[in-house]
């Protein structure tokens, strides 16, 4: 299998893992995006740290008036993605 092939294969791959685990916090949470406070809960880090991340410029934020939120798929594609660094 060619290099691009493989390429396509793992990033289907992690989009079809990215939905179950999108699917399984919404349920979960009952929303589709998440708050600093929903973070904490999920990742199980303090409220500083997780402020730091929803300000980085690699996290998949966007704002909605003042406040930052991230939708549960981004997040769980973001979350992903670093997993396979």
């Amino acid at each position: 299998m060619t290099d691009i092939l493989k390429n396509l294969n793992i990033k289907s791959d992690i989009g079809v893992a990215a939905a179950r685990e999108a699917k399984r916090i919404a349920e979960k949470h009952g929303k589709e995006f998440l708050n600093c406070d929903d973070l904490v809960a999920i990742t199980g880090l303090g409220k500083n740290n997780v402020r730091q991340l929803m300000n980085s410029i690699d996290f998949p934020t966007i704002e909605v008036g003042n406040r930052k939120v991230v939708s549960v798929i981004a997040f769980a594609m973001w979350s992903l993605a670093q997993n396979q660094d």
